[in-house]
């Protein structure tokens, strides 16, 4: 049986750790570069927002880390190993990916859904994987009742809460996330949001979150990083990122639609 380490990284050593990253992709008539000697450093228990324009290559850094993508030059350390080192078991039981959609599978179950990574091991019984997949499923707030649904009989915030549950059942301390609360009604959204907030704290994990909601931005956000000129521009408290001086950060803190979200400052004073 091989075995899967979910240790946290040793003293000093970054969870997640971007060196010198480049992403580029072949298109008919020219080579496209996202990222160009992009760094980054996540440090174990962070709430790591990471924010950037269309096109910036947000969800592609996500992808690089979960290993979905291979990126051009540089490199991607998880808990101090190469990204590429880690075996298929190895990395999910140290990842879990909440994509923005969910993904869940239509055809199966939201215990299913949840069970899913599990089954993929073949090392665990049945009953035991079904035990672990109900946990996780309580734990992100959704019924007992709910567990033999269907996905498309679920709303689009028990969506959210089933895919979470599939990413978390591994019980990895790396958790990323992709627009989280996209889509998502105002109650909806505070209540992912409050979810979010206590798994951080109560499992003691690291997150990295792609978001461009603001309200959700500066109520989860321990640091923030901002992705632009191909690169990582500032990273920081999201007080320091908002001082620093670059067109796009002015524009998308604010500007007109970041005005209501900045009072959340003043109510969040961790986020300061």
């Amino acid at each position: 049986m091989e075995e899967v380490a979910t240790t946290l990284p040793a003293p000093g050593t970054p969870m997640v750790e971007i060196r010198k990253l480049t992403s580029a992709f072949a298109m008919p008539d020219r080579r496209v570069v996202i990222h160009k000697d992009l760094d980054l450093a996540v440090e174990s228990g962070e709430l790591m927002s990471i924010v950037g324009g269309s096109g910036s290559g947000k969800t592609v850094l996500l992808r690089q880390i979960l290993g979905l993508e291979t990126p051009a030059a540089g490199e991607v350390r998880i808990m101090g190993q190469p990204r590429e080192s880690l075996s298929r078991r190895g990395a999910s039981s140290r990842v879990g990916m909440l994509f923005q959609h969910g993904a869940l599978f239509s055809a199966f179950s939201v215990l299913e859904n949840i069970a899913f990574p599990l089954r993929e091991l073949k090392t665990l019984p049945t009953s035991l994987i079904l035990e672990a997949a109900m946990v996780k499923l309580q734990m992100v707030g959704l019924r007992a009742s709910d567990a033999d649904k269907r996905p498309s009989d679920l709303s689009g915030g028990m969506i959210k809460r089933a895919a979470l549950a599939r990413a978390l059942v591994m019980d990895p301390p790396l958790l990323l996330l992709d627009e989280p609360t996209a889509g998502l009604d105002p109650e909806s959204s505070d209540g992912f949001v409050n979810l979010l907030r206590s798994l951080h704290r109560e499992l003691n994990l690291t997150v990295i979150m792609v978001t461009h909601d603001l309200d959700t931005l500066f109520e989860l956000s321990t640091r923030i990083a901002v992705v632009a000129d191909q690169k990582i521009i500032v990273a920081g408290t999201p007080r320091e990122v908002i001082a620093f001086q670059h067109p796009f950060v002015h524009e998308f803190f604010l500007g007109e639609r970041g005005q209501r979200a900045m009072e959340l400052l003043r109510e969040y004073p961790f986020a300061i």
